[in-house]
């Protein structure tokens, strides 16, 4: 009689699990829609274009690239939260909104490791015409960097949670040192826990 009941169970897991089905759609990817207090994809676009917005609008700024586009190194976003937070994410979407500016001119030190292998490859190997290699101490060095700070304060009492996010972003000028330019964003999420029945 055991072994019947456990058979008739498992064929009837069996059937709930076959009627089971996973719905997948798209979304719209601004939307604003928080199912955590994490740090999460709205959070990168406010603080993305909130930065962006607040320092092509600085009246020195302004007035440095009406006349030519300065040479920016962005540098990674420092995540001094307790969370794992994609921070390349949030410098790609910042340095993705600058360039499309069209204020700025980039210096990507990501991708040095593989410049310098194709540089010496067309200078070393002997594969590549001198006349068209490029040569090493050519490229143009950075006027600006551009800093960022991603900070977190969580406090907890009975059900609620209260997270505090500040993220900061300072521009520095790389011959005198004056920091030109700096902002923060602010953004802070509440969770309650509610009581199943209330």
């Amino acid at each position: 009689m055991t072994k019947i009941r456990v058979s008739i169970a498992m064929a009837a897991a069996v059937m709930v699990m076959a009627g089971c089905s996973t719905s997948i759609k798209y979304d719209d990817p601004t939307s604003t829609r928080n199912l955590s207090t994490d740090f999460g994809a709205s959070d990168l676009q406010q603080v993305a274009n909130s930065m962006v917005e607040s320092m092509l609008v600085f009246p020195p700024i302004v007035d440095v690239t009406s006349k030519r586009r300065p040479v920016l190194l962005v540098s990674g976003v420092k995540n001094k939260t307790d969370q794992h937070i994609d921070t390349e994410s949030i410098t790609d979407s910042i340095r993705t909104k600058l360039i499309r500016s069209g204020k700025f001119r980039f210096i990507d030190r990501t991708t040095d490791d593989a410049a310098i292998k194709e540089l010496k490859t067309q200078n070393d190997s002997g594969l590549v015409d001198p006349a068209t290699a490029q040569k090493f101490g050519k490229q143009i060095g950075a006027e600006y960097i551009l800093t960022a700070n991603l900070s977190q304060i969580t406090q907890s009492a009975g059900r609620q949670t209260d997270v505090y996010y500040k993220f900061t972003m300072s521009l520095k000028s790389l011959k005198t040192g004056i920091l030109e330019w700096s902002d923060e964003k602010e953004l802070r999420k509440l969770k309650k826990k509610t009581i199943f029945g209330k």
